[in-house]
């Protein structure tokens, strides 16, 4: 039990243990205190020994006789001064000798105070309430200065000390390298967050050690972040910190566990250690997505990648309104007949008097603070305007599918956003399909299905995009309840090779087994189209029929494609 627990405890009926050889003393301290404390009893050390190992920690107190048979007072502090389990508690020692040479002898061994006797309640209660006030003290300090679940020093705590060690050696280099373990909610979601909990402690105890090597102060800055801060002597290098990892799974055996390493080495002083944890961690944030490189060192480059992501950030609200995000599609097409069977919506951003920004720009960057769902209904809105055109021009109507991303099927009233959306357009649910990514339904798979599912009742077309970029299993696809089973482009531009094709060629019959249509994407060349065609694959979209197309001239080429296969 730690100070703070201690501390919370005292809101409880904290217990005393009296430890006193004479009956009458210890009903004296009973009366006194018993009103407002739990009291246990011994009559002399041995006994109280015993009574340590039962209650261990829950003892806030003792008051310590020190004249007593079998052990004395003496001897038993001694001992429990030895043991780390008890060396925290205080200790009040009493005695009926008036010698100074007892008191000083008894603070000496590690007492908190000293009393004499006869008893005199007020002192004795003034007493305990006085180091029962110095222990929440030391309690709101250690919380201020540690972290309770690892014991790490608090990210505040640590900024100061790493601060004080800048101001003293003015002229030796330094080092903050912050630390992340990828899919750390994976890890609480499949094992349970003790067993998260636990791998963090284990972490805490791993770093400390690297730390305490390299004389260097450790500290967790929030959930599964931590950082070091130490003197510039490491040769920093993938091998290293593929030592630090693999040392850490020898320990750890549940999973596998992958870090990331961000380092910022501090150069300029009048950069605070704030801010070296912030571009330390933006540091390993670009690479947090990789599995080729495990470290990164801040440097000008992703300063001006900060930069130009605020810059976004500062005008995306305006850039909303003034419906600067304009809508191109991608035709989709039936590998039998080559007719346009659908079509992806697919955003950019045009920047008034600049260059059309493409979404990898913009969309890594929306799924990380939360605006792509703003953005994604803007989009579902400008798809549904889009069929209600095609549909009161009585021109060629296909589906037109959207992203649906991870933050948006964790809205727990997405349904309703969504139908509300068809009702302004009236446009039915089959003619809007959602596209959601494998990667979010290895996320958190439950909560997927459960959302999909609801989905599915509401009549929608569900699309899962990207299959066999993730790390899921097949039988996923039985798990959730898809129509369309999308291939990454991966697959499609390496079929022609035998190993992949025998992939792919597994890949579909299994989907056709599950009546699932197939959309393969990324198709470039006829080769790849007619290796998909052999495959019997349903649909394919890619720049060998139509790269993403503005919105008049798709509906254009969509009306020409239906005149020509006479639809």
């Amino acid at each position: 039990m730690d100070t703070a627990e201690k501390v919370n405890y005292l809101l409880e009926r904290p217990k005393i243990l009296v430890v006193e050889d004479n009956d009458i003393n210890r009903q004296i301290l009973c009366g006194i205190l018993g009103d407002t404390y739990d009291l246990l009893e011994a009559e002399n050390g041995q006994v109280a020994l015993d009574v340590l190992e039962e209650y261990g920690e829950e003892i806030i107190l003792i008051m310590l006789d020190i004249i007593m048979p079998v052990m004395d007072g003496y001897t038993f502090l001694s001992l429990i001064k030895k043991d780390s389990r008890y060396a925290g508690i205080p200790v009040i020692v009493s005695t009926t000798n008036d010698s100074e040479n007892d008191e000083v002898k008894a603070l000496a061994a590690g007492a908190s105070d000293f009393i004499r006797k006869p008893y005199r309640p007020q002192i004795v209660r003034h007493r305990i309430e006085s180091i029962i006030r110095l222990l929440e003290t030391a309690a709101m300090v250690n919380r201020m200065k540690y972290d309770r679940l690892t014991g790490l020093f608090s990210k505040d705590y640590f900024v100061k000390l790493a601060e004080e060690v800048l101001v003293r050696n003015p002229d030796r280099k330094f080092d903050l390298m912050c630390m992340d373990i990828k899919h750390f909610s994976l890890i609480n979601d499949m094992l349970g967050h003790s067993t998260g909990d636990h791998l963090l402690r284990l972490i805490a105890n791993w770093l400390q050690q690297i730390a305490e090597q390299e004389n260097g102060i450790c500290g967790r800055i929030s959930g599964d972040v931590f950082a070091v801060f130490w003197e510039r002597s490491i040769a920093y290098s993938e091998a290293l910190f593929d030592e630090y990892i693999e040392k850490l799974n020898q320990e750890f055996k549940r999973c596998r566990i992958y870090l990331v390493f961000g380092i910022y080495e501090i150069e300029d002083r009048n950069t605070s250690v704030y801010s070296a944890c912030d571009r330390a961690i933006s540091a390993l944030e670009t690479i947090k997505d990789e599995f080729v490189r495990n470290y990164a060192i801040y440097d000008d480059s992703i300063r001006r990648q900060k930069l130009e992501e605020q810059g976004i950030m500062d005008n995306v609200e305006a850039a909303l309104q003034n419906n600067e995000f304009v809508l191109y599609y991608q035709p989709k097409y039936c590998l039998k007949t080559e007719e346009i069977v659908g079509a992806e919506a697919l955003v950019r951003w045009q920047v008034p008097e600049g260059k059309l920004r493409m979404p990898d720009s913009f969309i890594p960057l929306f799924e990380k603070n939360g605006f792509i769902s703003q953005l994604d209904q803007y989009v579902w809105a400008k798809a549904c305007a889009l069929i209600r055109k095609m549909k009161d021009a009585s021109e060629p109507l296909v589906p037109i599918s959207v992203n649906v991303s991870r933050v948006d099927l964790h809205t727990p009233n997405l349904p309703e956003i969504l139908n509300k959306i068809l009702a302004e357009y009236q446009v039915e649910p089959e003619l809007l399909h959602l596209e959601i990514t494998e990667s979010a339904y290895t996320d958190n798979p439950e909560a997927v299905i459960e959302t999909v599912n609801r989905l599915h009742r509401d009549c929608f077309v569900i699309e899962m995009d990207d299959f066999g970029t993730g790390y899921s299993s097949l039988n996923m696809l039985n798990e959730i309840p898809i129509d369309i089973l999308k291939l990454d482009k991966g697959f499609v531009q390496n079929n022609v090779q035998d190993d992949s094709r025998n992939i792919l060629k597994y890949i579909i019959s299994i989907a056709k087994q599950l009546k699932l249509c197939v959309v393969a994407e990324g198709s470039e060349t006829k080769e790849q189209v007619d290796k998909l065609r052999e495959l019997e694959c349903d649909q394919t979209q890619g720049y060998y029929y139509s790269r993403p197309l503005p919105e008049d001239q798709f509906l254009k080429k969509l009306k020409e494609n239906k005149a020509q296969k006479g639809v």
